[in-house]
Order: C-alpha cells, then sequence, then structure tokens
C-alpha cells in the first residue's frame, strides 16, 4: 500500500515577547531621554499630561494616550505641571526563521507612533493584569501574562487595522445607513446592522456614532418619528396606522417614543399645526413673532416692563408679578409653551391643566435651535431657512461697517442692579458676548475674558470696575432688586465709574434690559441695530 504524505509550508510567524514592565508617578517638570535600544517600546498615559519628541516631532501626553516607539526610536519625555503617570512596556520581536527556531527582528510591528486605544477602560484592564503578573514565577503565571500582552498587542493592532481600512469601513456604514433610510419600518437589531456591515457590533457602533452623533437605534426611531411627524400633518390616519406604518409595533409606545422625543403627544402636534392656533409662550414672544405668529398673550413684569421692540402693542398683557391664571379668563390659549428658567414664576404643572403645555429646555446662545424647535411645534419650519439667513446677512453687513470704524478698540456690556455689578461674558456665553464678539467682530476688553471664564456673566467688584478701561462699554439697568426708584443706578455716581475712560470720553450707551438680556433673533438683530448707531 502506497502512503502519500501532504506537505504543507508553514509560513514565518512573528512573536511578541514582553521583557518589562514598569509604571511610573513622575513630578512636574520631569523629563528624560530614551535612547533606542533593539527593543520596542510601549507608553501607557493613566495620568496627568507631558509631552513625547520623537524624531523631532512632539506628540501631546494625557490620560487614554498610547505610544509605540519601534525598535532604535529614541524618543524624549516631559512632565507638565500636573505631573505624568504611565506604564512603560519593551518587548522583542522575533520572527520564526524554520521550525522549531527563531530570531530576533529589530524592525517595528504593523503599527506604531500614536496608537488607537479606545475604549481606553479595556486597554487599561489588559495592562494592569500585566502588571499585577509581572514578578510571576511559576509556569502556567508566567504564560497568562504572556497571554494578556498578546491580547493588549491584538486589541491594539486591531484597531489599526480598522484605522488603516477605515475608508472601506465608513463606507459599508453609510450604505447600512441608507439601508435604514429605505427600510425604517424593518424590525432591526444592532447586531442584525453589524452583520450587514460584515464587523463586529462594536465597531459598527462607534462608527455610526462618528458619522451620526446618535447611536443606531436612537437614530432609527428619529427617522420614524420624522417620517410619522410627516404622515400626522399629510394624513388623517389614525395614530394606531401610522404608529405600524413607520415601524412601531405598539400604539402606546410610539405616541410615548413621540412625546419623549418632539416634547408634545402626536395629537397635539398634528393641532398645533392648524391655522389659528392660539400660543402663550412667556418671554418666548420673540420666537414667535420671528416666524409670523402673534401670541394671545404677552408677558410682562412690573419693574422690567414689556418687550417693547417686538411691536405687540394690540396684545392683551400678563404681569408675572400680579395676575393669576384666573386672570385669563376669556383669553384661554390652546397651547402653551414655557422657558425652563420661567419655573421660579411659572409652574409647568399648575399651566398644564390650563392648556397642554410644553416645557422648553432652553438652550440660550444656540438660539437657531431653539427656533427650529418652536418652528417644529407650530408647523412653521418653512420659515427657519429666511429668518435665519436673514439674521446671518444683517449681522454681515454690520461687520463690515464696524471693522472699519472701531479696529483696535475694545468694547464690554454691563448690568447694575441694586445688589451690584455684572460684566457679560466674551464671544460663546451670555445674552450679549455672542452678538457683540462673535456676529459683529468686536474686541472684548482683556477684563471680559479673565473675569467671566466659562461662564455667562460675573459679578464685578468696584476695584475691578476701576480696571475695565474699555473704549467703548454698553449698559443696562435692572430694577428688580431695588427697594426704591433708581438705586441701581448708583454706581454711576461712583468715583470708580467716574474715572473709567468710556465715561470721560461719553462713550457709555444705555440700551434697553429686556431688548439686551434676551436671547431672541429679534433681541440680536435690534442690538445690531443699537451698535449701529453708535458705533458705525
Amino acid at each position: 500500500m502506497n502512503e502519500t504524505t501532504t506537505a504543507n509550508t508553514v509560513r514565518p510567524n512573528r512573536l511578541y515577547v514582553m521583557k518589562q514592565i514598569t509604571l511610573h508617578v513622575q513630578p512636574a517638570s520631569w523629563q528624560n531621554e530614551y535612547s533606542g535600544g533593539d527593543d520596542c517600546c510601549l507608553i501607557v498615559v493613566t495620568g496627568g499630561s507631558g509631552k513625547l519628541t520623537v524624531g523631532g516631532t512632539g506628540f501631546h501626553l494625557e490620560k487614554g494616550k498610547c505610544f509605540l516607539l519601534a525598535p532604535a526610536e529614541a524618543a524624549g519625555m516631559k512632565a507638565d505641571a500636573d505631573g505624568l503617570s504611565f506604564y512603560r512596556m519593551t518587548f522583542a520581536v522575533w520572527e520564526t526563521a524554520e521550525i522549531g527556531s527563531y530570531k530576533a527582528l529589530s524592525e517595528a510591528p504593523p503599527c506604531h507612533g500614536d496608537m488607537q486605544c479606545q475604549p481606553f477602560s479595556q486597554c487599561i484592564d489588559y495592562v494592569e493584569a500585566i502588571y499585577r503578573l509581572r514578578d510571576a514565577e511559576d509556569e502556567m503565571t508566567a504564560f497568562d501574562r504572556h497571554v494578556r500582552f498578546q491580547e493588549l498587542l491584538r486589541f491594539l493592532f486591531l484597531q489599526h487595522s480598522s484605522v488603516q481600512a477605515g475608508g472601506n469601513i465608513r463606507k459599508a456604514v453609510e450604505q447600512s445607513i441608507e439601508q435604514l433610510g429605505e427600510r425604517y419600518q424593518d424590525s432591526w437589531t444592532v447586531d442584525q446592522l453589524a452583520a450587514a456591515a460584515h464587523m463586529t457590533r462594536w465597531h459598527y457602533t462607534r462608527t455610526f456614532k462618528e458619522i451620526t452623533g446618535l447611536n443606531p437605534l436612537d437614530y432609527l426611531n428619529g427617522m420614524r418619528i420624522d417620517r410619522a411627524k410627516q404622515l400626522l400633518l399629510m394624513t388623517d390616519d389614525r395614530l394606531f396606522d401610522i404608529s405600524h406604518h413607520v415601524g412601531f409595533s405598539n400604539e402606546y409606545y410610539f405616541s410615548r417614543r413621540f412625546k419623549q422625543t418632539v416634547g408634545i403627544s402626536p395629537g397635539q402636534y398634528r393641532r398645533n399645526h392648524r391655522e389659528g392656533i392660539r400660543v402663550f409662550a412667556p418671554f418666548l414672544e420673540d420666537f414667535l413673532v420671528a416666524l409670523g405668529i402673534t401670541p394671545v398673550l404677552q408677558c410682562s413684569h412690573a419693574l422690567w416692563g414689556k418687550q417693547e421692540y417686538l411691536g405687540l402693542q394690540h396684545v392683551p398683557v400678563f404681569d408675572l408679578a400680579a395676575d393669576t391664571i384666573e386672570d385669563m379668563s376669556g383669553r384661554e390659549p390652546d397651547f402653551i409653551i414655557l422657558d425652563g428658567g420661567m419655573e421660579r414664576w411659572l409652574s409647568p404643572d399648575r399651566w398644564g391643566r390650563l392648556a397642554p403645555t410644553y416645557n422648553m429646555l432652553h438652550r440660550g446662545e444656540d438660539w437657531r435651535s431653539t427656533l427650529r424647535t418652536l418652528a417644529d411645534l407650530l408647523g412653521r419650519k418653512g420659515s427657519v431657512p429666511d429668518v435665519i439667513a436673514k439674521y446671518e446677512q444683517k449681522a454681515g453687513e454690520a461687520r463690515a461697517a464696524l471693522g472699519r470704524s472701531v479696529r483696535g478698540k475694545t468694547v464690554a456690556c454691563l448690568r447694575f442692579s441694586a445688589l451690584g455689578s455684572s460684566l457679560y461674558a466674551g464671544p460663546e456665553h451670555g445674552y450679549t458676548g455672542p452678538v457683540l464678539y462673535k456676529d459683529l467682530g468686536l474686541e472684548p476688553h482683556p477684563l471680559v475674558r479673565q473675569l467671566t471664564g466659562e461662564s455667562r456673566k460675573a459679578n464685578i467688584t468696584p476695584e475691578w470696575l476701576s480696571r475695565l478701561d474699555a473704549d467703548h462699554l454698553f449698559i443696562t439697568f435692572d430694577k428688580r432688586h431695588s427697594s426704591y426708584e433708581g438705586e441701581e443706578r448708583k454706581v454711576l455716581d461712583s468715583a470708580e465709574w467716574r474715572a473709567l475712560p468710556a465715561v470721560r470720553n461719553r462713550h457709555v450707551y444705555e440700551v434697553d434690559f429686556l431688548t439686551w438680556m434676551n436671547y431672541g433673533v429679534l433681541s440680536h438683530s435690534q442690538k445690531i441695530d443699537d451698535v449701529l448707531r453708535v458705533l458705525a
């Protein structure tokens, strides 16, 4: 009997052998130079911050960063003021020369340099396990350490492979998103979506969120809700039929998800889009008027007055300080929108008994998002692009005009009350900063950023006020805390105030309180007019 032997050639295989792992907790300003040897070096940062310099290129180090140095690659490390904590692992790369023998290589692994290591919690689990087993003497514990180290490298190398093939992965997920748009009614799970894209659930979810900003099922439900909105307005179909058509198997679950997403029930959404809805939106009237909606009532305050700039003289007034729900007899709204910041005056639970009520989480500086939300609630989404475009055109033209007249001059905005003085923040925060410093391009006085930081405003003491040598000052007065008429203006008689350059040069401009202490698009437009009138 003849025997046939089939020989399979085994391709050379690399083996990574860890030699040493050390934990370093270094103080501020520590620095060291590592000369490149025959081994690779993996650095995993666990705390503090610093800098790694490799071949003349600097890399920022902070918690969650990993860096792999190839053999013979020298590097310098330096800690910042908060110190630097990191693990350092050295390892050799071996390759099979022939069956049963290995030779050492002095070349880099498949990837090196600044490494992806997310989620970092998984990375640090591997590293800490290896560190705990560093002094292993028995064979099984040493083997366990070896296995953990291979798992760590596999974790890092797989992410590198994903980054290298990122274009293909991204394209696969984008195609998956298109498929969801076509088949949003189907019953989907994340595992099904990932399998269809030929990748792991973790990689699929991470890439999906990078593209859309949402997790897959949240994105899918958002698509279903958006389609349900269209059907609510285009048809008279029952909620049962609409919910099943868009992919919800249960009408009550659909209604709950709709309210969680939109803020009101599907039925109320449909009712709000009919003509002639009567809306009460205290101190959000600016947005209503911008959308072409006249509120059934306008809000007022005994000390502040009402928003005169809106031109709602014919609209009845509701005084926050004096009127109650009972005073609305005969003027009941169909729908109430409350600003989340108004709860001290208007309880959502109580007003909800008068009419369906939407309690808005006011986005403040992001007035465009507020405008879009209200437009969606009230059936005016088509008006939004025009409103925003008109504002941006006006701001752009004003910015160009002011650039010629106030170049190099500094500006600040102050609010005075009987309780003290407030300085309003820079380009990103507050009622005034985004308009003055971002939209109009004016230069904030250095104290604006120094004192306010990430806050919308900061209390400013007489000592700091004396240092506010801005070229131009916009001021407004809050009467709410005054016990007698004019108390909030006492600061104007102080020596610190009278000595300011803007005061001496008559470059102080008093502006309307409710116009400037407001986030509405029409309010911002009026601020632009006020600035142009005195500075252009």
